[in-house]
């Protein structure tokens, strides 16, 4: 763990190669909410190279492994506390992190908008069994739906984020939740990804990958966030 962290951080100091840095995770493990505070009520470390879920797989790589950085994107105003934790990318990740990720899905095809509306206080309690008072926020996501995102011409990496609405996520964690997934997709169209059903981090044929989501009416589409 401790090589992989040096080719990190040494790549870092001329710019960041989200690519290589990526591929550098390639065959990792899949696991569930592998990233915490290190303490109640969710004591997982802080970083770790050896497992990811979707998102830390992400949030890793865009941090470059450097631990500052991945609390700067992880945490509002990089204050390391769970109740602090951009847990909902709707209304917390995308915009505690818009001064470098901004949403140009409309730059590269025609969009869709999925409005949602996320109940974090109810969330809190139904999963976590936490009180918390926090007013629910309703936000509109700008999407390209996927009957236009098979083909797509991209210059640059980008993160993929997948919209979705399915009525059994709000049954189960309390609230409604738009974004269901993400992962990087790279100008080669392949989209690199921590993935649940492989259980490893992997590559994969964007158009595939893309056929194999619309199987389903409940997936609605993608949003390209551009990493400035």
């Amino acid at each position: 763990m401790r090589w992989l962290f040096l080719i990190l951080v040494l790549c870092g100091c001329a710019g960041t190669d989200y690519d290589r840095v990526s591929q550098s995770f390639l065959g990792k493990p899949y696991m569930n909410s592998p990233l915490g505070e290190g303490v109640k009520p969710d004591d997982d470390p802080l970083i770790r190279f050896d497992a990811f879920d979707c998102t830390t797989f992400v949030e890793t790589v865009l941090a470059n492994g450097n631990l500052d950085k991945l609390n700067q994107i992880r945490y509002k105003d990089g204050q390391v506390d769970f109740l602090t934790r951009n847990h909902f990318v709707e209304i917390d990740w995308l915009k505690n992190n818009e001064h470098f990720l901004q949403n140009v899905s409309s730059q590269y095809a025609k969009t869709a908008i999925r409005t949602v509306k996320i109940d974090k206080e109810n969330w809190f309690k139904h999963v976590h069994g936490l009180n918390v008072s926090v007013p629910s926020q309703t936000v509109d996501i700008e999407y390209i739906p996927f009957v236009s995102a098979s083909e797509l011409s991209l210059k640059n990496t980008m993160v993929v984020l997948f919209v979705a609405d399915n009525p059994k996520i709000r049954d189960k964690i309390g609230t409604d939740l738009a974004i269901t997934h993400m992962g990087f997709l790279l100008p080669n169209g392949i989209l690199r990804h921590a993935s649940s059903d492989y259980k490893k981090v992997l590559d994969v044929d964007w158009q595939d990958y893309v056929a194999e989501r619309t199987k389903q009416k409940t997936n609605l589409g993608i949003v390209l966030v551009e990493i400035k």
